[in-house]
């Protein structure tokens, strides 16, 4: 067992009332992609999880005019998916995209992010750039944080042990700035950042400000006074960019670690400030950027009515079934489905969010159940790979599964259970995915086998299938015209 006592308060004051009681000795899970991690490897261990997913109040992304509020529970899918964000805090929605694969942005938060307050989380990094402040709270009020201040060391903030994170209010960019965040990583998902680069600039005939935050270089963030000092007051010119990517050298003393040497990050560092300033000066900030993200989030509503509040057993609809799991609140959604309900489809290859194979659906949402404590699905929908067929037309196979067979694409077979649920989850979001779509929507599942081009090849000719199904249907039902 993880834990021993799990709570789930349903209002701010019966949870900030459980953080005044149980303090340093328990901890706060939402999105559980850190915390969850952390308890699997020793890190923080706690006999006490105090869970917030019930405090819908604090889901939310609003343009605020001076600024934009982002709410305690608001993930990294809310940010991607707010027209907002999209044209006022790019450097913002520029690294959510670049946080771990779609199963994590679905639950994780920004202020899940924050709290953690590793200098590798990619969504610090803009903040700190763009400006800002955090809102707390505890028993005894509010009060609010500099973004850049809540930060006092490695994975360390001035929050307090009964404070919980209500808001982040982050300064949007003017009409004459341009903002961009760029990442070096290992790989191209679910890679955590060599170093990475935000940078916000005024620009009109010359810089009038420059606010340029470094991650993954020291203990914290690192804001580079020097760079800035090199393009305030002149024009963004190769030579002024030239000139601040050799100052940025001035502003960090690099670490090393297994991802990369002190040298190879000032080499690094150099590189990516120059190219981060050449896109703001040529207004190319945005490209490569999609006009809409492949979430794997199609948000239907709970099958089952509002149920009574946790208090031991798990109430919840799974493939279509009300199902009741006991005993099973210490564990995770995982062990949960496969131990409690029988359900073996979905399976184990890491326990850290990094492979996929756990991969199935609350709520229309494709989650990592080896990172979500099997409480939440409490009065909530649930669809494993036992019941995808089901959820598709009721019959013996979805049409990917279909296409797994006659593809050749299933292997030994360990990761397909999550390969079919991300790729079936894209195949509801969008009509006619694109191969980049596709290979986003299982970038968070890995194939030991290496055979991703036959899964690649399944999952469009599933598409296409089902493309073509959806206009058959529409043909039959569209009313018959005659014709003379």
């Amino acid at each position: 067992m993880l834990w021993q006592q799990y709570f789930q308060p349903r209002s701010i004051a019966r949870a900030l009332a459980l953080l005044r009681e149980y303090g340093a000795a328990a901890r706060i899970v939402s999105g559980g992609t850190d915390v969850l991690v952390e308890l699997q490897r020793g890190v923080k261990p706690t006999q006490t999880l105090i869970d917030i997913t019930q405090l819908r109040e604090l889901k939310y992304v609003r343009d605020e005019g001076e600024r934009i509020a982002i709410g305690g529970l608001a993930t990294h899918n809310d940010v991607l998916a707010s027209p907002e964000c999209a044209q006022r805090a790019l450097p913002l929605v520029q690294a959510c995209v670049e946080v771990g694969a779609p199963q994590i942005r679905t639950r994780a938060t920004i202020a899940g992010n924050l709290v953690t307050a590793s200098p590798a989380n990619d969504t610090i990094v803009p903040l700190i750039a763009m400006g800002g402040e955090i809102v707390l709270q505890s028993v005894d009020g509010e009060r609010v944080i500099n973004i850049a201040e809540f930060f006092t060391g490695f994975r360390q903030t001035v929050m307090r042990p009964d404070e919980l994170l209500r808001e982040i209010r982050v300064r949007p960019l003017a009409e004459n700035e341009r903002g961009i965040f760029l990442k070096l990583g290992l790989r191209r998902a679910q890679a955590i950042s060599v170093i990475s680069v935000a940078a916000v600039v005024s620009l009109d005939d010359t810089v009038g400000e420059a606010r340029i935050a470094l991650g993954c270089l020291a203990p914290t963030i690192v804001r580079a006074k020097n760079a800035e000092a090199a393009v305030v007051g002149k024009a963004l010119s190769p030579e002024t960019i030239a000139s601040a990517a050799e100052a940025v050298l001035e502003d960090v003393s690099p670490i090393g670690d297994v991802r990369g040497s002190a040298e190879y990050r000032r080499l690094a560092v150099s590189a990516l400030m120059e190219r981060s300033l050449q896109r703001i000066a040529a207004g190319t900030c945005a490209e490569g950027l999609p006009d809409r993200h492949v979430l794997l989030d199609t948000g239907e509503a709970p099958a089952l009515p509002t149920v009574a509040e946790f208090t031991g057993t798990i109430v919840s609809t799974i493939n279509g079934k009300r199902t009741e799991m006991r005993d099973a609140g210490r564990k995770t959604l995982l062990n949960a489905l496969r131990e409690n309900a029988s359900l073996t489809g979905s399976k184990e290859g890491c326990a850290e969010g990094e492979c996929g194979a756990c991969t199935v659906w609350v709520d229309g949402q494709a989650v990592m159940s080896c990172l979500v404590p099997a409480a939440q699905a409490h009065g909530h929908a649930l669809v494993t790979i036992e019941g995808l067929a089901a959820s598709h037309n009721g019959k013996p196979l979805h049409p990917l599964q279909q296409a797994y067979i006659e593809r050749g694409a299933v292997q030994c077979g360990f990761c397909i259970p999550g390969m079919l649920m991300a790729g079936a989850k894209l195949l509801q979001e969008r009509e006619t995915p694109t191969l980049a779509q596709h290979q986003t929507a299982i970038s968070g599942n890995i194939c030991r086998c290496t055979g991703y081009r036959k899964i690649l090849d399944a999952m469009q000719q599933a598409a296409t299938q089902m493309g073509h199904e959806s206009f058959d249907r529409g043909a039959q039902e569209r009313p018959l015209r005659m014709t003379r």
